[in-house]
This record gives C-alpha cells, structure tokens and sequence, in this order.
C-alpha cells in the first residue's frame, strides 16, 4: 500500500493567497481522493512589523508600490476567488496586517496535540473573515479556545515565549531552502510548487505525482 503523500506547506496567516492555494489545494486533493498528510511550516511576511501592525493597505502600497486603485482590484479579484472556494475575505478600510511571530508560536503549541491545521484555519478566518487583532495575545488564546485548546495555557505558552527558538529555526531552515515567498507547498520532500496554483493545476500536479509513486 503506498504512504500517504506528504505535503509541506509553508506560509504566513497574512497572505491571502496562502488561504486561497490551500483552499484549491484541497479541493483538489478531494476530487482526487488522494490520501495525504499535511504538515503547515511557518513564514513570517513581515518580520519587522511592529507590534501595532499597520493599515493593510497602507501596507501593500508601500512594500509593492500598488497604487490605491491596483489594491482595490486585488482586493476585488482575491474575494471573488475566495468566494468561489467557500472563503470570506471581508476587508474593510481599517484592515491592519500584524506581526505573526507569536502566531507561528502559538500554532507550533498547537501541533503538539496535533491542532495546527485546525487553528490555522481558525487564524485565516480569524484575520481575513473577521478582522480580528492577531498582534494581541489575548484574541490569539480566544481563538484557540474557540477550537477547543486551553486558553489559560495559550497565554502562558506567548508569555513565555517557551517556543520561540523552534519557530525561529524552522524558518531558517525554510528560507536555507530557498523558501523566499509563499505559499510554497512542497509534495513528497522533493518537489516544489510556489504560489495559489489553482484547482485544475493542483490536480494535475497530483495526477502527476501519482504516477511517479506507483
């Protein structure tokens, strides 16, 4: 019986496109019936983003010079495919982008009763549906215990910051990769696919792979 293939996916809860290529991802892995296991990486888009964050776009205009109306067609096209795909992005003129440090934390704390996935989804949803402050400790722990973590020892593991060396190695070996933006999801430890690929091209990426696992 051949293993379930192995998916890396490394990504940052702020990238929209990171929702969108896992949510095409998905539904590719589905239409395929592919037996599979996920494991989430993290990436931090803004290092240096200070602990305020700062207007998303704001953000976006100054990092890829986007003009005002550049960000809002993007704004415009990422919603109709999140849409499409059963996502909500509900921006709004006060959407801030946030340090994810203690995010990455939090999620690598998650893994150790085998939640990232569900608490990953939980901080896209979180941050993009919701427009939730994931630079606050506190709606970080409220968001893990609305998935069923504890909350008082959420707040102790970002208190303590008892994780951060991991995630800080985890992202250098990533970026020793050559993981430079993402999202970037790696198939069966060996081949790299960069970017929201698409249902149709997720599917035949596994097609693919399939064959050369026989």
């Amino acid at each position: 019986m051949t293993e379930p293939l192995r998916i890396d996916i490394i990504s940052d809860v702020m990238c929209p496109w990171c929702i969108i290529g896992y949510r095409q991802l998905a539904g590719a892995l589905e239409a395929s019936g592919t037996a599979h296991e996920i494991h989430w990486h993290p990436f931090e888009l803004n290092p240096q983003m200070p602990a305020e964050g700062q207007n998303t776009r704001e953000h976006i205009i100054e990092k890829y010079g986007s003009t005002p109306e550049q960000s809002e067609q993007s704004r415009q096209h990422m919603k109709t495919v999140g849409d499409s795909l059963g996502f909500d992005f509900a921006w709004t003129e006060q959407s801030r982008m946030h340090n994810t440090f203690n995010t990455h934390q939090l999620l690598h704390w998650a893994d150790t009763q085998n939640r990232r996935h569900d608490l990953k989804m939980a901080l896209f949803t979180a941050h993009f549906t919701d427009q939730r402050n994931l630079s606050d400790d506190a709606v970080l722990a409220d968001v893990a215990a609305e998935i069923g973590l504890d909350r008082d020892e959420a707040l102790a593991v970002l208190a303590d910051q008892r994780f951060a060396n991991e995630v800080r190695s985890e992202e250098q070996f990533w970026q020793q990769q050559g993981i430079s933006g993402v999202p970037a999801v790696v198939f069966d430890r060996k081949h790299l696919v960069t970017g929201a690929q698409g249902v149709e091209n997720y599917t035949s990426i596994l097609a693919q792979l399939a064959e050369m696992r026989d």
